[in-house]
């Protein structure tokens, strides 16, 4: 007898919903129009923009409502439990996860954070140096109070409230770069050390049980 696609396999069971698999992939989808546009396709790099941000802000408020291995309760740990799961990587004893691991879940956490700010000070910029832009009424008036961290690494005294902004949204979308390389070694990990697909479980939503 055939199994509909849908339907999850004997040894098998649902963990990423439709929610959760359309949001990673468009999010993939969009991240990457993002990088190879830049000030090449200005428009298309901006609303790719408006995507990222749009698609956030959806699963953030799917990590309240969503099903249980979206909802953010259920992949944020406290740090000890996150250094205990570091350790036990290290020594080879890592406890597998049906939904993300303490890792994976301060990622997740860290990527929207990242993805979010470098598309909001993207936004932002046309305001700062044109007057122009979703976000023009407020860059136009205010100033930019920038960490010092950030503001050590990007940012030159000297120049201008459209050059911060323009600094900063470099430092995110960079660390957003980072962000993206270590969780695909992650990615790279989980596969090895518990012997899954964790791609292909992001394309069904399945993973073994």
């Amino acid at each position: 007898m055939n199994i509909p696609e849908s339907a999850p396999l004997p040894n098998e069971t649902r963990v990423w919903d439709p929610v959760v698999r359309i949001f990673h992939w468009s999010l993939v989808a969009a991240y990457t129009i993002v990088w190879l546009t830049g000030e090449e396709e200005p428009r298309v790099h901006v609303l790719a923009g408006y995507v990222i941000i749009g698609l956030v802000l959806i699963r953030v408020a799917w990590g309240f409502v969503g099903t249980k291995y979206a909802r953010f309760r259920d992949f944020v740990y406290r740090p000890s439990m996150v250094l205990a799961y570091v350790r036990d990587i290290l020594t080879g004893k890592s406890k597998r996860y049906l939904g993300h691991n303490p890792l994976g879940g301060i990622m997740i956490i860290a990527l929207l954070l990242s993805l979010l700010a470098a598309s909001v000070t993207g936004l932002a910029l046309p305001g700062a140096k044109e007057g122009a832009g979703p976000f023009a009424a407020i860059t136009a008036s205010t100033s930019v109070t920038v960490p010092v961290a950030i503001s050590k690494a990007v940012v030159d005294d000297d120049e201008g409230a459209g050059e911060t902004w323009k600094e900063l949204h470099e430092f995110f979308a960079n660390l957003s770069l980072l962000l993206v390389a270590l969780h695909i070694a992650g990615v790279i990990v989980g596969n090895l050390v518990h012997r899954e697909n964790l791609v292909r479980a992001m394309f069904t939503g399945r993973k073994p049980v």
